[in-house]
């Protein structure tokens, strides 16, 4: 392959991005895809998964939006069952929020709808491709990071 530009790198990452992302999309058969779940929500879910419960302040930190915008997105999860609100039997106060059995089976699902999804179309490349896609999208990660905290 030639040597591209930065430009031209940039007009071919956004070339293949939307192709990829459609792709992925087409081939889980979950929630997240068929509408049920929004991509926030799902955030959300995945969050609780990591953490068991947490605040809405912390929720609304890790998706950088308001607490208010936060409650209106939770209120959804709680309406459809997914999580539930505890409150806090020394301050009734303190509202936490955690997945519920519903949220915990479809959060569990996902991933491994992901995880072999991504076994079956990675599996088409070599290891040392697999070794040098996963450095290259950690060093990404690592760079979106620092960017953030900066």
């Amino acid at each position: 392959m030639r040597r591209l530009s930065l430009l031209e790198f940039a007009d071919k990452i956004n070339e293949i991005m939307p192709v990829l992302f459609k792709e992925f999309a087409r081939r889980q058969a979950n929630e997240l895809y068929k509408g049920k779940l929004t991509l926030p929500q799902f955030m959300i879910l995945d969050c609780l998964y990591g953490q068991g419960e947490s605040k809405m302040t912390h929720l609304a930190r890790y998706m950088n939006v308001t607490t208010a915008a936060m409650t209106g997105i939770v209120d959804r999860l709680v309406r459809d069952d997914y999580c539930a609100r505890v409150h806090l039997s020394q301050d009734r106060r303190v509202i936490k929020i955690k997945l519920t059995p519903k949220g915990n089976n479809v959060v569990r699902r996902i991933k491994q709808q992901r995880r072999q999804m991504v076994i079956k179309i990675f599996g088409s490349i070599s290891e040392t491709e697999r070794q040098d896609y996963l450095r290259i999208l950690t060093h990404i990660g690592d760079i979106v990071i620092q960017k953030k905290e900066a």
